[in-house]
């Protein structure tokens, strides 16, 4: 909740910040000092999973945040809060009570998601709602009942503020340039926390320091501009060191105006910048050539401050960017990345089409995340997962080079780190650009690796494609904190191998790759490396492999026993070279017996319903739909996917439509046939019947 309206504010009768009254039994902690991100860290990434469930965290924690290299995940505030028939995304800023049961699940997934993500090398920040609590009464998620909104399971009437402190009738901020109104008065009718208090101030810590008991690592405080900044840092004063050992991180959200100022709140952890996302905006939807004077530009510092390029509230009133606005958005992102400035975050949520509207659920209970239907997965976009890689090797270098190009076209590099740039215009565009790079040839991050860049002299003719960006590093930067992934600079000793295996399972198996390098496991199926089933029956990962380098490896299957099954087949062989390299498998297929066939069909869809191929071969779900192969809509209305099959073999099959019911919808007529030769791939070209 930004706390401040701006210009089109979208309708919400309470948005808030989980605050909380629940002491904790036992002997307090010794109080941790306000802690601020180190800018030159790295791995301090902050992928914000905003209203995903904690079981699809967790899983994104473990399968792509922590093997990309990010640094921590934020979540949404976990409080119970009010539930309402329309479900609207603002009803977690109404806290009902500090009980962790939410509408993203209950206490002990919560829990659990906190100890996935610390085994996937990721700290966690939760939304903190501390301000006000709930507007409407009614029934929470957890079932706590209110038929009084100042009087809740954790504060009394007299915990609020009330006519003897704000000067308003209504009790309601009528003035924001008033400081006493703006602190003191209810933000939008949700009933204000008297924060001067002691009491409200021991209730407060003692619900954030129940998480930091779960291993929370730090807060993004809600409408903090709304909390007296002696205030808050006298609620930071009384949290807790974290189960690490450290200061809990505590950023703020200050919207930006005339009374208070960022500035103010210093003293206890670091404020969101507003500005560094409107100069985003205003760039990439202008001229990108003004980003070269972004840091005397009226951004806040960047030893006290946190970029985003966009949150929950201002995609949807139009004062930032959201996903809606394409590849220019997904630029501004990569360009937070490459820029050396504060601690970047990168926000992943659900595809939206008016601003109130809920996330994916199941009577408000929000739903597993699906990023192929009906959810935005920045986080996990190649490009992005690239450039994670590329902020974290580059570290505390500076930024050098800078070359404005165009009004649509600069680059800049990072004083020998690493090279960046970007074309955010309509054509793709050839450049020349002094690099500050040693000799060599090296990889494009931003494809995955599937192209290079070669610098000769300190300089490189680098093609951008229209609406992308190039990128790429030296590998003597390369960290050694949680870079796991993300592709690999040029020069360096290793690069990405991205292994694609179909394998249809039972529930509770799971599919993982083995083979002959260490990275690999070495051929023990104990350290064999677990795959992803978001894309189901495809299972993906990637794994660092060494460059130039020749290797076998196989896939297994693991139940929940720990029971392993080897693929039927001999074992498959491969070889690096200095480029990314992907592995595009089918279980019990092998290699010198394998092709592939790219399916294309065109077929229109409604909203959230998604197109499939099935067939008569294993490779294909055997004519079991549960088993059938997502197309891609990447380029809708035709979807899209390739698919390992045996070579010399004829097939039937069909396309199927799934809604988000999962209910099935085949096309008509009769089977369709193929038949493949010995040639390396084939293409289908399809439409709907």
């Amino acid at each position: 909740m930004t706390g401040h309206r701006p210009p089109g504010v979208f309708r919400r009768t309470a948005v808030a910040i989980a605050a909380g009254a629940l002491a904790l039994a036992g002997v307090i902690a010794l109080p941790a000092t306000a802690a601020q991100a180190d800018t030159t860290a790295k791995g301090d990434v902050i992928a914000n999973l905003w209203e995903w469930n904690w079981n699809s965290i967790a899983s994104e924690c473990t399968n792509v945040l922590g093997p990309a290299g990010y640094g921590a995940v934020q979540v949404a505030p976990p409080s119970e809060s009010l539930k309402q028939s329309n479900y609207y995304w603002w009803d977690v800023y109404q806290p009902y009570s500090y009980n962790l049961n939410s509408r993203f699940g209950t206490a002990t997934q919560f829990a659990a998601m906190v100890t996935a993500c610390h085994a996937a090398g990721m700290k966690v920040y939760t939304d903190a709602v501390i301000n006000h609590t709930a507007a409407q009464t009614g029934t929470g998620y957890a079932g706590t009942t209110l038929t009084n909104k100042y009087d809740t399971p954790d504060w009394n009437p007299g915990d609020y503020h009330t006519s003897a402190d704000c000067p308003t009738s209504d009790l309601t901020i009528q003035d924001y340039s008033n400081l006493t109104q703006v602190q003191n008065c209810e933000l939008l009718g949700l009933p204000d926390l008297k924060t001067s208090a002691d009491n409200v101030r021991s209730g407060l810590a003692a619900f954030l320091n129940k998480q930091i008991a779960l291993g929370v690592d730090g807060f993004r405080v809600d409408s903090a501009k709304h909390i007296p900044a002696t205030d808050m840092a006298a609620i930071v004063a009384k949290l807790n060191t974290t189960t690490s050992g450290a200061a809990p991180y505590v950023f703020d959200e200050v919207y930006p105006g005339s009374t208070p100022q960022p500035s103010d709140y210093y003293g206890s952890g670091d404020v969101l910048d507003f500005t560094y996302a409107s100069k985003m905006k205003s760039a990439f939807q202008g001229n990108v050539s003004d980003l070269e004077s972004l840091s005397s530009s009226g951004i806040l510092p960047a030893a006290n401050s946190v970029s985003f390029v966009t949150n929950h509230d201002t995609e949807r009133n139009g004062l930032h960017m959201s996903y809606k606005d394409g590849d220019s958005y997904k630029l501004a992102n990569l360009f937070e990345l490459a820029y050396k400035w504060s601690t970047p975050t990168i926000y992943s949520s659900w595809q939206w089409t008016q601003s109130d509207q809920a996330p994916p659920n199941s009577a408000g209970f929000v739903t597993d995340t699906d990023c192929s239907n009906g959810w935005n997965c920045l986080d996990r976009d190649t490009a992005v997962v690239g450039m994670v890689a590329w902020h974290n090797a580059a570290g505390s270098a500076a930024v050098s080079n800078w070359s404005t190009k165009s009004s649509s076209v600069i680059g800049f590099g990072r004083s020998g780190a690493g090279f960046f740039a970007l074309n955010n215009g309509s054509s793709s565009a050839t450049y020349t650009f002094a690099t500050g790079m040693a000799d060599g040839t090296y990889s494009d991050v931003v494809d995955g690796g599937a192209t290079t860049v070669t610098v000769s002299g300190g300089s490189a003719s680098i093609t951008i494609p229209a609406k992308g960006a190039v990128a790429f590093y030296n590998s003597s930067y390369t960290c050694t904190v949680g870079c796991d992934g993300g592709g690999s600079g040029g020069g360096g000793s290793t690069v990405t191998a991205t292994f694609d295996e179909y394998a249809s399972t039972t529930s509770g198996t799971n599919v993982y790759v083995v083979g002959s390098l260490d990275a690999l496991g070495a051929w023990d199926t104990s350290k064999a490396v677990q795959l992803s089933s978001t894309g189901y029956p495809v299972w993906s990962g990637a794994v660092n492999v060494p460059i130039n380098t020749s290797f076998t490896y196989k896939y297994i299957k693991k139940d929940s026993s720990g029971n392993v099954t080897w693929e039927s087949n001999a074992n498959r062989s491969a070889a690096s070279t200095t480029s990314a390299l992907s592995l595009d498998n089918s279980w019990n297929v092998a290699n010198a017996d394998a092709t592939d066939v790219t399916f294309n069909e065109y077929a229109t869809t409604d909203w959230g319903t998604n197109v499939y191929v099935v067939g008569s071969i294993a490779s294909l779900g055997s004519w079991n739909t549960s088993d059938a192969i997502p197309l891609s809509s990447e380029s809708y209305p035709t979807w899209r996917k390739l698919v390992i099959v045996p070579k010399s073999t004829a097939f039937t099959y069909k396309y199927i439509k799934k809604d988000s019911s999962g209910n099935v919808t085949w096309e008509s007529g009769t089977n369709r046939s193929y038949t493949t030769g010995t040639s390396s791939g084939y293409t289908t070209s399809d439409t709907w019947k």
